[in-house]
């Protein structure tokens, strides 16, 4: 197979020990709130949890996942819900990893479709990805365009039909504000605002729906953001201050709790900025005269 290979293990270059390592040149998809990268990796890494459901599909070879606590389970394919601390080992395996934005209507389509934290994939789904994916690999010129792979791989590991159901609408209107918000500065009290709730009313309705309290889920959409930033600017410290971080420093740690890695996994490779490959829930025409109103300074009562 006549392929481009990468590894989402690079070792960190700040001197602390590594138990990855790069396989070759990556290539780097990265939308704001997820990516998918194809390729070769080795080495363990560490326990982590991010709030994106993460989909490896193998290509050639095995990989291995291993809950907090755990033991290691050997597999061609593996989906792991948001939010649940989890190790991965390359193991020299050629695969897809694909990062879901959870609210999206795949993502919701997805979780509805999993039983357990870490699902190992059936092999008769993982062969609908797989003759895709090697594909893509051996034939880019010839197959789908990326943004399309990706849906049909997500499609793929789904089961049943499509949800219905969405996020409470106060909730749509936030997330809706926070991604096209060019800075990621919003406070719990301006998201309650948004959504006619009290602070403490809405910081309940958010973790109940959306899985995690808001202030680490703002983290969440901050390092996803870094991670643009860094594909455009090559450069940490300028990812971080441009998502917000207090400093390179805050955007690596929050990277190693997230990641199991330092940021200078990105640091190498081509990088492709491409839209989000999925349906993200859109605010109401009502929500956004709301949020214009907040931009002129105007509060209205809120709920209980």
């Amino acid at each position: 197979m006549n392929v481009t290979l990468m590894s989402l293990n690079q070792p960190a270059t700040d001197g602390v020990p590594a138990s990855s390592r790069w396989s070759g040149t990556p290539s780097w998809y990265l939308w704001d709130g997820g990516f998918a990268a194809i390729g070769r990796s080795e080495g363990i890494v560490p326990p982590h949890q991010h709030h994106a459901i993460k989909i490896v599909v193998v290509v050639d070879g095995s990989v291995g996942i291993m809950r907090k606590c755990g033991e290691w389970r050997m597999t061609r394919g593996v989906i792991v819900r948001p939010d649940v601390v989890h190790s991965y080992n390359g193991n020299g395996a050629v695969a897809a990893m694909i990062f879901v934005d959870p609210e999206s209507a795949e993502g919701v389509w997805l979780k509805a479709s999993l039983r357990d934290d870490i699902t190992i994939v059936p092999e008769a789904r993982i062969e609908k990805c797989e003759a895709a994916l090697r594909m893509f690999l051996e034939q880019p010129l010839e197959t789908l365009e990326v943004g399309t792979l990706i849906r049909h791989c997500v499609h793929a590991l789904c089961a049943g039909a499509p949800r219905t159901r969405r996020l409470d609408e106060r909730l749509t209107r936030v997330l809706a504000a926070i991604r096209e918000s060019e800075e990621l500065r919003m406070s719990i009290e301006d998201a309650a605002a948004l959504a006619f709730l009290s602070p403490s009313r809405f910081s309940h309705l958010f973790k109940q729906q959306v899985g995690l309290p808001f202030k680490r889920y703002m983290l969440w959409r901050k390092l996803t953001r870094a991670m643009l930033m860094i594909g455009r600017e090559r450069t940490i410290a300028t990812a971080a201050h441009a998502a917000d971080f207090a400093d390179a420093a805050h955007l690596t740690r929050t990277f190693y709790m997230m990641f199991g890695r330092a940021p200078s996994v990105l640091m190498r490779g081509e990088f492709f900025e491409i839209s989000s490959p999925f349906e993200l829930p859109a605010a109401s025409k009502a929500g956004d005269s709301f949020r214009r109103s907040l931009g002129e300074g105007r509060s209205p009562a809120t709920a209980h």
